[in-house]
């Protein structure tokens, strides 16, 4: 696939707020500083589409682009240990849980996860939250230019260990580096080939 437009449609501090639903939809969410806004701009080929920052916490809304006049590029807030009160991090709970249980054209969830480090109790608690609740996703590793190639085959297997203890079939991996622009022909590979089954909902638009 190649990005020859992406723009940003809007923001929204609920699903009610998003586009109408007629085009298929792939979100992103990690932890906080796990290197989001930087793949998302990798991927796309604009370098600041997704604000970056060096703050965790920086996205706090539900952030809708259009790629290609085809597709929705939904970047959701990060978790963990963003300075936020816990209020706050109540409302973002809510707003995703609601965003992934309930938006109909929802084609993906990428699930981003820092390979740098071993399996964190946070990720695992959302990806066993995914698979419970049959929301398709993929994990997508970040920062694997960050270490050795022996390091990144190590952790990944650490992830793979742990998960079959609880999954019967793994989800699909993906290793990135939005530096090196590893893994961006794969993932926009991915959305392609998903976007040929989507299907819009019942309903006008």
């Amino acid at each position: 696939m190649i990005i020859r437009e992406a723009s940003f449609v809007i923001s929204n501090p609920s699903f009610e707020g998003c586009p109408e639903p007629a085009l298929p939809e792939y979100a992103f969410i990690g932890r906080s500083n796990v290197g989001k806004s930087s793949l998302i701009n990798m991927i796309t080929g604009h370098n600041s589409l997704a604000k970056t920052s060096a703050n965790p916490g920086k996205t706090q809304l539900i952030n809708h682009f259009l790629i290609n006049k085809q597709w929705y590029l939904v970047d959701l807030p990060g978790f963990g240990y963003a300075k936020v009160s816990w209020t706050e991090r109540i409302k973002w709970q809510k707003m995703i849980r609601d965003y992934m249980m309930k938006r109909d054209n929802l084609m993906n969830v990428f699930m981003l996860v820092d390979v740098r480090h071993l399996p964190q109790k946070s990720d695992l608690e959302f990806i066993n939250w995914l698979g419970g609740n049959r929301i398709p996703f993929v994990i997508v590793f970040t920062k694997c230019d960050k270490i050795s190639r022996q390091q990144v085959v190590r952790s990944v297997e650490a992830y793979k260990k742990t998960l079959r203890e609880t999954w019967e079939e793994l989800p699909q991996l993906f290793l990135t580096s939005a530096d090196h622009k590893t893994g961006r022909d794969e993932l926009l590979f991915f959305i392609e080939e998903s976007n040929k089954i989507f299907q819009k909902p019942a309903g006008k638009f």
